[in-house]
């Protein structure tokens, strides 16, 4: 059963999903990605967002440019902790979908990562780290990344 979901607003978001989704492999973290936009799709995005729980989903990656309302649509919509990727395209190269993410009002969190591929990676490790609570094998790989990294690795 997938742990993490994925969910793009675009196709044109396809190369922060494989970031995320790689880095998920790295640590053994089944994952499913859909691309569902929360503008174009607001029957498709409730039918998402309120049915991840009964799917088994600990943890919703969201990936969105421009006003990037998805993550917050995603995060008002289930109890789940979401984790929001601005894309880095755009004409104001992902700072709007930073400002849209990370400006949610009290009540309605979203963890905001940083803009493009390292917030993909990092969006990844986050959601690692959440479920590496109550999961000792993913808390094992965790440790086992940091000492990599802590030994020169990328």
């Amino acid at each position: 059963m997938p742990q993490v979901a994925i969910v793009a607003g675009s196709s044109s978001d396809a190369a922060l999903v494989e970031v995320v989704e790689k880095m998920l492999d790295e640590f053994g973290i089944t994952h499913e990605s859909a691309v569902i936009s929360a503008h174009r799709m607001p029957d498709r995005i409730r039918e998402f967002a309120t049915g991840a729980v009964g799917k088994g989903f600990e943890v919703i990656i969201a990936i969105a440019g421009l006003a990037a309302h998805l993550p917050g649509v995603v995060a008002s919509m289930t109890p789940l902790p979401v984790i929001g990727v601005p894309a880095d395209g755009g004409p104001l190269n992902g700072i709007d979908a930073l400002l849209s993410i990370v400006q949610m009002p009290g009540s309605t969190p979203v963890a905001t990562m940083a803009i493009g591929k390292h917030g993909a990676k990092n969006a990844a490790i986050f959601a690692a780290r959440i479920i590496a609570l109550h999961d000792k094998a993913i808390a094992g790989r965790l440790e086992e990344y940091r000492i990599f990294l802590a030994e020169g690795g990328r």
